[in-house]
């Protein structure tokens, strides 16, 4: 293992230049590529970052990696928006992954995405440990994009639960995975269940998910893994969206990877100032719970719940 100062950050103020490290494994051939976390909250997409650098590293010291394999992987490059708890770049809001490719002469995030797509461009396969824009938790899973130039079976090999394949939105197009595309590598979003805090069980389970994919390109060589699950494959325009009528406190009667039958209440809406249930929010069809909002207090017409119909 090498880790490298990819680039600083340099545009906080009254703060030190914040490095930004890269780790890499095995020959100079760009294989595969890992990006961690870009915003703020994204603690768990670090520390999956870190378990992956801590495997890659034993693996490696046992001779493991194939000769011709080559892989990167950036734990973290929102340390400055980490450090004063902000999701977006502090100074002005904006998401850093949605400033993509980026433009070395533009304002901060543009030009920080410039910097990181630089050092990401190149390899032949590419992972991005990413959060949704709703906050909450999901069943863990692999996202592709349909853009025409993806390879929906090779996300089967991860061996996750789920392949959901997106439509791309105008909005998209401003992201690392759409772009890495763009720039010919066969790339893959890896959603685990949390977020802002750290659920080691799905970090392990996200981390043993590349290593599987590895493997099953031929890069590991004698990995023990634990076997992966049979992959179903959704169009995520088949997931079916739950809202809520009402505002108030949000009360969750199940949790995401729980099966639950038509009608069955899932979540209340209840008064916070009585706690008289203002709202019963129900399943519209049996299936099985793929993301749950998680807050506090919610607006009404809120994405609650999103479900795989069965």
């Amino acid at each position: 293992m090498k880790r490298k100062t990819l680039f600083t950050i340099d545009a906080q103020p009254y703060r030190q230049s914040i490095p930004v490290y890269g780790y890499f494994f095995g020959s100079e051939k760009k294989t595969l590529a890992v990006m961690g976390a870009i915003r703020g909250d994204e603690f768990q997409q670090m520390y999956t970052a870190a378990k992956l650098v801590q495997q890659l590293s034993e693996l490696e010291a046992a001779g493991k990696l194939a000769d011709d394999c080559g892989i990167l992987v950036i734990p973290c490059a929102g340390q400055f928006s980490m450090n004063v708890s902000r999701r977006f770049w502090p100074l002005d809001n904006t998401d850093i992954n949605r400033m993509f490719p980026g433009y070395e002469k533009g304002e901060t995030t543009q030009r920080l995405a410039a910097r990181i797509f630089a050092a990401l461009k190149g390899y032949t396969f590419g992972i991005h440990l990413t959060s949704l824009y709703l906050p909450g938790d999901f069943v863990p899973h692999i996202r592709i994009m349909d853009t025409g130039w993806q390879d929906n079976e090779e996300g089967l090999d991860f061996g996750l639960p789920y392949l959901i394949t997106r439509k791309p939105h105008p909005y998209d197009t401003t992201t690392l995975n759409y772009n890495w595309q763009v720039w010919e590598t066969r790339t893959f979003s890896l959603y685990t269940k949390a977020t802002d805090f750290i659920d080691e069980e799905s970090a392990q389970e996200a981390t043993d998910s590349i290593l599987r994919f590895l493997a099953c390109h031929g890069f590991l060589k004698d990995a023990a893994l634990p076997a992966g699950a049979l992959t179903q494959e959704i169009k995520e325009n088949n997931l079916l969206t739950v809202r809520n009528c009402y505002g108030g406190i949000l009360l969750h009667c199940r949790k995401v990877g729980q099966q639950v039958k038509s009608g069955e209440i899932i979540a209340n809406i209840v008064d916070p100032y009585t706690a008289e249930v203002y709202e019963e929010i129900r399943a519209p069809h049996d299936g099985l719970i793929f993301f749950a909002r998680h807050a506090q207090i919610i607006s009404a017409h809120t994405i609650l719940f999103r479900l795989i119909p069965q």
